[in-house]
């Protein structure tokens, strides 16, 4: 059985309406836990942290939901039955449900945080100097990932950061990227990184954030704020730490095998054994229900033959750059372990790929990560159940962040640094390195070496042999965006905010829309021939060209909260005059 940081549950004590009743009237129920009797001990604090933990494991912050944002972009469709087509299509409002969970969700953790840090302070505590800066960097950690959310989730943030005790504290205006970061995001994560463990000791400790859990965010929000010199600073500093390493199996990454591994920075715990009965679909966020502790994602990425939905469908792009990384035919470890595609070699439920029927209505893969393709035969369709923890933050997404950073800030050595991590994540992924591909022999010469490397992002069904391409700053960047973050992190919750700051967007989906019209156009003489064996040419593209413009790139505020929050037709600065 898992170990959960967060199983045990307090009550959420929500704002309460004052009443004008008589004394003689209120009845106090002596066995109720209130704020006057709760807020004291550590074991009072440690279950009221585990509430803000427990918020991370609702659908929309690191669960099933997170599906609806796995279609946007370049890496994952959706057929138009599924409602993630209106994130596939950017057809979303501020009516859809995903906007309106997403924002909730993420503000019921803001929430119990804020308790947490406000209580914290109360003089009547009883904890040690110690404990209090041990729940402090935690809670405050966790606030700074949900604002980090919000913001790059809706292009900013209303700033809540004490518990509201009037219905005015709730009417508060919509801050920007930059006033959320600068207020709360750094701030947060810097005491959380100056008090943070590096390693907690203990199995009973198993998922509690650490300082490598902060240092990441801060690089992280220093890369999206194009901060290069900063952002990678952060970086090296997890790097020189030398506790985390790349796992020698790539599974281990996307399993219920071997989690909080050496790679696992920031993860997100599940399983499947606590409250066996209740459907992975519920939370703890409402009263009347007991939470799962379980994640459902595995259904929508799992074929329906098997028990799933198959919601998520890997794109043609993400699926070529995958059969572009085979060496003499063989699959690489990391196709094998992120999708498997029609034809293919391995396994997919205990069965052979290559005898697989089920590759019907014209696609061409499905995905195995979040799955229990490794271990089952079928998914758990009756409750939705699943234990495979979600990792927000790996070794190996901050090595290519680090890389990035360096080319990006112009360092010295950057190319010679950025091509040596590059090659780690390609060996490890079983695929030729950076160096494998400059060292190949010019036809003829033995003696000289090529020093080049095939662009990989252009589809080779299109195209035919790829471009050679000089190990070149600007040569590296599109390596980096256009295929080794992509192979290396689909499905993982970063391509769609991986797009928007790099403004990538449109262009990216011009180029696949193109592509994906030659398939339209040249369709008899490509269906059933490799790499893809299409049946037919699924409309990823066009239709979600069409619907881009900049404002998509964010969700907008939801209706719930533009008609409840009058603070949000004031901006920031006129409530900071006042």
């Amino acid at each position: 059985m898992k170990n959960i940081l967060y199983t045990l549950l307090v009550p959420v004590f929500l704002l309460a309406t004052s009443c004008q009743e008589d004394e003689f009237l209120t009845e106090v129920n002596p066995n109720a836990i209130t704020p006057e009797v709760f807020w004291e001990s550590s074991s009072d604090f440690d279950k009221a942290l585990n509430t803000v933990y427990g918020a991370l494991q609702f659908k929309s912050v690191s669960g099933a939901n997170l599906t609806y944002e796995m279609v946007q972009g370049d890496l994952g469709a959706t057929e138009f039955w599924f409602p993630h087509d209106a994130f596939g299509t950017l057809s979303f409002t501020d009516a859809t449900e995903h906007v309106q969970t997403k924002w909730n969700e993420l503000y019921i953790g803001v929430f119990r945080a804020n308790q947490v840090l406000q209580y914290l302070e109360d003089e009547k505590v009883t904890l040690t100097a110690e404990e209090k800066k041990l729940i402090m960097a935690q809670t405050r950690f966790l606030r700074a990932f949900f604002y980090f959310q919000i913001a790059h989730s809706y292009n900013g943030a209303v700033i809540h950061t004490e518990i509201p005790v009037s219905s005015d504290d709730f009417d508060k205006p919509f801050s920007t990227i930059s006033e959320v970061t600068n207020q709360v995001i750094m701030p947060d994560l810097d005491s959380a990184k100056k008090y943070l463990p590096t390693q907690w000791s203990g199995v009973d400790n198993t998922g509690r954030v650490t300082w490598g859990a902060a240092t990441a965010m801060k690089g992280k929000v220093y890369l999206y704020d194009s901060k290069w010199t900063d952002a990678a600073k952060e970086f090296k500093e997890i790097i020189d730490e030398g506790i985390y390493a790349l796992t020698p199996n790539i599974l281990d990454n996307w399993s219920h095998t071997n989690e909080f591994n050496s790679e696992s920075i920031f993860e997100v715990n599940y399983s499947e054994v606590l409250v066996p009965d209740v459907n992975g679909n519920k939370i703890d966020d409402n009263t009347n229900e007991v939470g799962a502790e379980a994640t459902s994602m595995n259904r929508q990425m799992a074929q329906t033959n098997v028990g799933g939905y198959n919601t998520v469908l890997p794109t043609y792009y993400l699926h070529e750059m995958f059969m572009n990384e085979r060496i003499d035919g063989q699959e690489s470890n990391r196709l094998q372990a992120s999708i498997a595609n029609a034809q293919g070699t391995g396994t997919y439920y205990g069965q052979n790929i290559v005898d697989i029927t089920a590759f019907g209505f014209g696609q061409s893969g499905y995905v195995k990560k979040h799955s229990n393709w490794y271990h089952l035969e079928f998914e758990d369709a009756s409750l939705e159940r699943s234990g495979i923890n979600f990792r927000h933050i790996r070794y190996a997404d901050i090595l290519l962040m680090y890389a990035e950073a360096i080319l990006e800030a112009g360092a010295t050595d950057a190319v010679t640094d950025a091509i040596d991590i590059l090659d780690q994540i390609r060996f490890r992924a079983g695929a030729s390195t950076i160096t494998d591909y400059l060292d190949r022999p010019v036809t003829g010469s033995p003696a000289v070496s090529m020093n080049t490397f095939p662009a990989l992002h252009r589809s080779a069904m299109r195209y035919g042999v790829a471009e050679e391409v000089s190990p070149t700053i600007a040569n590296l960047l599109t390596h980096i965006r256009l295929v080794e973050r992509p192979l290396e992190l689909c499905f993982e919750g970063h391509r769609w905010k991986d797009l928007v700051r790099w403004g990538l967007v449109e262009s990216q989906w011009a180029i696949l829309a193109s592509d994906e019209q030659w398939k339209l156009d040249n369709y008899d003489a490509i269906e059933g021939i490799a790499p893809l064996y299409l049946a037919r040419v699924r409309p990823d593209f066009i239709t979600a060209l069409a619907n881009y413009s900049e404002i998509r790139d964010y969700f907008p505020i939801p209706t719930s909260e533009v008609q409840i929050n009058t603070g949000l037709n004031v901006t920031a600065d006129e409530t900071a005059s006042e």
